[in-house]
């Protein structure tokens, strides 16, 4: 191998690629970007330079060039929680269709989430998909003055160039309550989310639904959150009490796996003593080993549809605000079924 020939030291750049093609700078530009004014012969030389060489185009360079980074920030405010995850799948897929890159961040610790945004922002990403978030209003809509958003799973915060997509979570909720009292139950608790706008919802649709059954007097909220841990710990407090639900209609599915662990803790038979619903229909609750009944969501549809909201924006396509609300479907499995009688002793 001779010295001209030989690999350059460090990362190769187009002057390398140039060089080992023959040709001019200008044309390797041209070339890696697809150009029809490249000859077919220049470009199968200036290719085959670039794969020898390892050579990776700069993508900020490039951006500044073309004044477009083709690329699409999304925020995920939890991805230990399998319905952000889910979520997210369907946004990769909107925006990977399109041609399009992305750079995510979490927003697991709500004191970074603005933070982690602004450094989306400093890599000029062409809008945002937030899979929820903790932004304060002011704050949203400060940052959707300077690029386009779109917001996944929430509709509380509004304003111009927001759009919306989410599922009717109230509606979701009262699915689940009436499904419970078809089948028999009457002393339904709720296990709810802490102070999050979703689990307001939810909420807010398990209390309309058992007033519209006339179970009023039957109304339990037991404080919880959004995790399993949360999940477990509620339960636990619903199972002490003295007259004991015979359902739990839980905010999530992921603190939904936690009652399920405090009712087996507990030693009741599920769901003959205690029936359990989910909300959110995630992979994970549809397990063989877990079949728990849940309110789906299309959860890969709401990602994808976010990501279509936003290239109408970035395609200057909308300039009113749009908000999508799908509908969700209770999905049984095994872990709900009609209260079981007390048995009774003739002696």
């Amino acid at each position: 191998m001779t010295a001209a020939s030989a690999a350059p030291r460090g990362r190769p750049t187009i002057i390398d690629v140039a060089a080992r093609a023959g040709v001019s700078k200008s044309l390797v530009s041209l070339a890696l970007r697809g150009s029809a004014a490249v000859a077919p012969a220049s470009r199968e030389a200036i290719l085959a330079a670039a794969a020898e060489l390892g050579y990776r185009p700069n993508a900020a360079a490039q951006a500044l060039v073309a004044r477009s980074s083709r690329t699409v920030g999304v925020l995920v405010l939890d991805l230990h929680n399998p319905v952000f995850a889910e979520i997210l799948d369907g946004v990769l897929a909107g925006v990977r269709a399109r041609g399009y890159r992305t750079m995510v961040v979490t927003g697991s610790d709500a004191a970074q989430e603005r933070p982690e945004l602004d450094k989306l922002l400093e890599f000029r990403v062409e809008g945002l998909v937030l899979v929820s978030h903790r932004l304060d209003a002011a704050t949203l809509r400060a940052i959707a003055a300077e690029t386009a958003v779109v917001v996944a799973t929430r509709r509380d915060v509004t304003g111009p160039g927001i759009d919306t997509v989410c599922t009717d979570d109230r509606a979701g909720a009262e699915l689940a309550v009436r499904h419970l009292v078809a089948l028999g139950h009457r002393r339904i608790a709720h296990l709810g989310g802490g102070d999050d706008p979703v689990a307001r919802d939810r909420e807010a649709g398990y209390r309309a639904a058992m007033a519209a059954a006339g179970l009023e007097r039957q109304i339990t909220v037991l404080p919880g959150g959004l995790d399993d841990a949360a999940g477990y710990a509620a339960a636990r407090a619903a199972l002490a009490q003295r007259h004991r639900p015979t359902a739990l209609f839980v905010v999530n599915d992921f603190a939904a796996l936690g009652a399920l662990a405090a009712v087996a803790d507990a030693g009741l038979d599920l769901p003959g003593q205690m029936s359990v619903v989910g909300f959110d229909g995630t992979r994970l609750s549809g397990l063989r080993s877990i079949g728990l009944t849940s309110v789906a969501q299309p959860l890969a549809d709401i990602g994808r549809l976010a990501a279509e909201r936003l290239f109408d924006r970035i395609d200057g396509r909308r300039t009113r605000a749009r908000h999508t609300v799908l509908p969700a479907a209770l999905v049984e499995r095994a872990t709900t079924a009609p209260p079981r009688r007390p048995t009774t002793t003739v002696g």
